[in-house]
């Protein structure tokens, strides 16, 4: 029985609730022999369906932009913060800021070669940094959290409504967070269970035994937070990451934490779509920002905003279909503010998209070295890493 269908089907079995046999600590489960030696935190902020990376950050001095996009392109009286023939689009107004006060750098141009216009098949790529053609079960942080985290019980969270590929681990089991204001008060029950003779059992038991003990330690986490005093903006994004920050300021020992915004799939009606996901976008992220800025833990925490893919440089009339590279930004972590790679190539297309210049697993490898000491080689992400950013 392959091992995902089996937890599958014994978390299903169950109900959800497994006890650890006694002759088991799941405190093994978080051992390794070397721990990570720095307080570094990096969130995620993944943008579901595509984002539309030229309408983000424009190319407003290249006349082919507009002659690709007589719709939707984005008036240069609109554009904010120009840098270098580029600009934010403008419901990205506070996310200018953050670039002007030297907070935010842009990496230009992201991608993978031989790309996969399907949504499922290439953020399944981006989580689990594999090639184009080559299918991993683990996620990226998964392997890299496994190696290198020593004891913590929340080596990784995701805050999100559904498990994250990139999280996945098959030696330890990071917790997703649906609500927390429905999250309950777990803790450990030390009764005497009877041994399974299911070995596969026995693990499943121990990683849910595991989960309890994360739960617990979220518990804790959220009651030693300071009060708040930054007003997060109304919305699902903000709201998840106004946990994150209460987790991070209340020392839960999360090294990574994964979280998401949806909506992003913009075929038809872009302009006014495209606007309401990045006032999204922006307003919880300058919320979090602001948290972060007043509490003194930005140069300690890394934002990372990304998509699966780009959108293709015509329009289809009120919108864009799916297509390949498109650009990463990054605040926040002592990054150097710096707009990374060069402008996209809007003459020579690859059938109709945009070439890819930066791999992605370039910009993981970088953060896994500059924030955590790691060598990225050794979850078999080989690419060098991008220079320039930190």
């Amino acid at each position: 029985m392959k091992r995902r269908s089996f937890l599958q089907l014994t978390a299903t079995g169950t109900g959800g609730l497994m006890l650890l046999p006694n002759f088991l600590n799941a405190q093994s489960l978080w051992t390794s022999d070397t721990g990570l030696e720095t307080d570094n935190v990096v969130v995620f902020i993944q943008l579901n369906g595509g984002n539309d990376g030229l309408n983000t950050f424009i190319p407003y001095d290249n006349p082919l932009y507009y002659e690709n996009r007589p719709t939707i392109g984005i008036g240069k009286s609109e554009i904010i913060n120009a840098i270098n023939g580029m600009g934010f689009h403008p419901a990205l107004k506070d996310l200018a800021t953050i670039s002007q006060e030297g907070n935010l750098s842009i990496i230009q141009n992201v991608g993978y070669p031989e790309p996969n216009r399907s949504y499922f098949r290439s953020i399944e790529i981006w989580q689990t940094a594999s090639d184009s053609h080559q299918y991993l079960d683990d996620g990226w942080l998964g392997r890299f959290l496994e190696i290198q985290c020593k004891t913590d019980k929340v080596a990784g969270l995701n805050v999100d409504r559904i498990d994250n590929l990139a999280l996945k681990s098959s030696l330890m089991h990071t917790v997703t967070v649906k609500d927390f204001n429905t999250l309950r008060n777990y803790s450990v029950n030390d009764k005497e269970v009877t041994l399974s003779d299911n070995p596969q059992l026995d693990f499943v038991r121990k990683l849910q035994f595991a989960s309890l003990e994360g739960m617990e330690e979220i518990q804790k986490a959220l009651k030693k937070a300071p009060a708040q005093d930054v007003t997060y903006s109304q919305n699902e994004l903000a709201k998840n990451l106004q946990w994150i920050g209460k987790l991070i300021k209340g020392n839960l020992p999360s090294k990574v934490y994964y979280t998401s915004l949806n909506g992003f799939d913009t075929h038809r009606n872009q302009t006014a779509l495209h606007h309401k996901q990045l006032s999204l976008l922006n307003d919880a992220v300058y919320s979090f920002y602001n948290d972060l800025k007043k509490s003194r833990l930005l140069p300690k925490v890394t934002v990372v905003i990304f998509s699966e893919f780009g959108r293709r440089v015509k329009e289809n009339g009120s919108g864009t279909d799916h297509g390949t590279a498109g650009p990463m930004i990054v605040i926040g972590g002592q990054n150097k503010g710096a707009l990374i790679g060069k402008n996209p190539d809007l003459t020579h297309l690859d059938n109709g998209d945009l070439q890819y210049a930066i791999h992605f697993r370039s910009v993981y490898a970088a953060l896994l070295r500059n924030k955590f000491n790691f060598d990225p080689t050794t979850i078999g992400i080989d690419n060098p890493p991008l220079s320039g950013l930190f």
